[in-house]
């Protein structure tokens, strides 16, 4: 029988905070795609015989390279998600040399599920170029893997001189 050392997977369904923000790194010239996400959870009431909502829950997204340019093109607020990937946390240092941590998701697969209603109550995702359908899947197609973030810091690079959400 195999023994199974770890296991670091996230795995979130819920709907872009912002549209993605597009930074190239200096020292490396790969691309990041960086979004939030948030994620609503419930739970069904019997003494009130009603649906109860929990705090919504904001995730930190990062991709990079082709999955972070795939994302530019075709991602939007208030699209429906799937996000698949690892959790990440990592210490930087603000302004006043005060170390601090964040904790990401780096995706490795992004699913648009459903496009947000534009303004005219139309939900064909129209607004986002090279959209082909309602399901479009992003899978990081290089085989490399994803720098840890420190190593993405190197440099004077200002996209990580502080806290990059």
């Amino acid at each position: 029988m195999s023994q199974v050392r770890s296991l670091n997977r996230a795995i979130l369904v819920g709907r872009a905070g912002k549209d993605p923000e597009i930074t190239v790194i200096a020292s490396s010239g790969r691309q990041l795609a960086k979004f939030s996400l948030a994620t609503n959870e419930g739970y069904f009431d019997k003494n009130s015989n009603a649906w109860k909502d929990l705090p919504t829950e904001w995730h930190n997204i990062v991709a990079w390279g082709p999955l972070a340019q795939k994302i530019e093109k075709s991602l939007g607020k208030g699209d429906m998600v799937l996000v698949e990937g690892s959790i990440r946390t990592r210490k930087w240092q603000d302004k006043n040399g005060q170390d601090r941590w964040n904790t990401d998701i780096q995706a490795d697969n992004v699913i648009v599920l459903d496009r947000r209603k534009d303004s005219a109550g139309q939900g064909s995702g129209s607004s986002y170029p090279g959209n082909k359908s309602h399901r479009d899947s992003f899978p990081e197609s290089n085989s490399q893997s994803t720098p840890p973030f420190e190593s993405a810091r190197e440099g004077e690079d200002p996209a990580y001189e502080e806290d990059p959400f």
